[in-house]
């Protein structure tokens, strides 16, 4: 676990934040001689739902309704599987 002051993380963004997500360090921040937070790195893995959290939002508006209304129906299976390679 490493401290350090708000002053050297906001100097040091980056270094820090390299630390965090490749070293797995827990960082604590000080400010005025108190701790005011505690960063932890983040998992190294997506799950699925988190992974696939934000597209909704990168579709377009029409296509992302279709996907929203296909995405909860119950049961649908396609017919055929269809290589999406072949011409």
């Amino acid at each position: 676990m490493t401290t350090m002051t708000a002053t050297e993380f906001a100097k040091n963004i980056k270094k820090t934040l390299d630390r965090l997500e490749f070293g797995r360090e827990e960082i604590i921040l000080i400010r005025n001689n108190h701790k005011i937070a505690r960063i932890i790195p983040g998992s190294p893995h997506l799950t699925a739902i988190e992974a696939m959290a934000d597209i909704f939002g990168t579709l377009a508006p029409d296509a992302a309704e279709g996907w929203l209304k296909e995405s909860r129906l119950e049961g649908k299976v396609a017919e055929e599987v269809r290589d999406p390679w072949a011409s």
